[in-house]
């Protein structure tokens, strides 16, 4: 049983409707033609969280496909700090095609950052070093996560974090037809549709970073028309002011790291996504070793414009 909104809008279940062999508890979220709900399995009493993706429009097999490709990357996973994907309901219309999907997922139990910041440099560099090495297995499978943002990255009460969305996810070297990425975090190569490599996702997570530490955004290189921001060439593009002018308390290995990984050419970032775990991995640990020794924690209002 379903019960629809007006004519072509997205489909909702109600708590206590039962959904493809689940009940739903409750809704957790909505995207584009997506709603994730909290589902549980009346037998098992198992507790899931249950993507529902459906075409509304003709232009929406695009939408049917990314989940698809989703499913399809998570299932080549392995690694704690990705969530899994566990079943792919598909559900066809006319001439066998996919008119509805359903994710059954790992149901993820914390708060995204974007929600609940770290509140010290060492919870934040925890949390970015665990996000880096989850994204380095992406890669070592071959696979680039696309969209890095602070409401992707989920953090329970321990401190462990959990990547949640690969719904721009795709294989390295892949030119996309069409800009996608969030336009606060989305790296110069994803707007002017060059291949998504690795670098792509450094600039990403680089851009996520910044945010955090200062709660400002990296300046867009979104297209503006005649806008200097819009050309292709990497010289005319606005570099970031560096995260250390703007939270003073910024430690300066970290800063110098934040700011390589933003760097507007991908030859210019750091190697690879290990690397730059490996020195948040570095990082964390001499922040360990101050605990005590000096104020930790950020002490950052947002700015007005962020």
């Amino acid at each position: 049983m379903w019960i629809a909104t007006m004519g072509s809008e997205q489909t909702e279940f109600k708590p206590g409707q039962i959904v493809e062999g689940f009940r739903v508890m409750a809704e957790l979220g909505r995207g584009a033609r997506s709603i994730v709900y909290l589902v549980q399995n009346p037998e098992t009493k198992e507790v899931w969280a249950l993507k529902h993706v459906e075409k509304i429009g003709p232009k929406d097999d695009r939408f049917i496909e990314q989940a698809e490709m989703e499913a399809k990357i998570a299932g080549g996973l392995d690694h704690p700090a990705i969530r899994k994907i566990h079943r792919v309901i598909k559900k066809k219309a006319r001439f066998l095609s996919v008119k509805e999907l359903f994710l059954v997922m790992e149901l993820v139990d914390g708060v995204s950052i974007d929600i609940q910041p770290p509140r010290t440099f060492e919870q934040a560099v925890h949390i970015f070093h665990q996000t880096a090495s989850a994204m380095a297995h992406m890669h070592m499978r071959g696979y680039a996560h696309a969209d890095m943002k602070p409401n992707n990255v989920v953090v329970d009460d321990k401190g462990t974090v959990k990547i949640i969305d690969l719904g721009q996810a795709c294989k390295i070297g892949t030119v996309k037809p069409r800009i996608q990425g969030t336009p606060d975090y989305i790296a110069p190569e994803q707007v002017h549709l060059k291949p998504i490599t690795a670098k792509t996702d450094i600039y990403n997570l680089g851009a996520m970073m910044y945010w955090v530490l200062t709660r400002r955004y990296i300046p867009t290189a979104l297209p503006k028309g005649d806008s200097l921001v819009s050309s292709l060439d990497p010289h005319l593009m606005a570099k970031p002011m560096p995260a250390i002018e703007i939270n003073r308390k910024v430690p300066p290995k970290l800063n110098e790291l934040i700011m390589q990984c933003v760097e507007i050419v991908p030859e210019d970032r750091p190697a690879d996504m290990m690397t730059v775990a490996d020195r948040l991995n570095l990082i964390h640990g001499i922040l360990l070793a101050r605990q005590g020794l000096s104020d930790s924690k950020f002490n950052v209002d947002p700015p007005t414009d962020a």
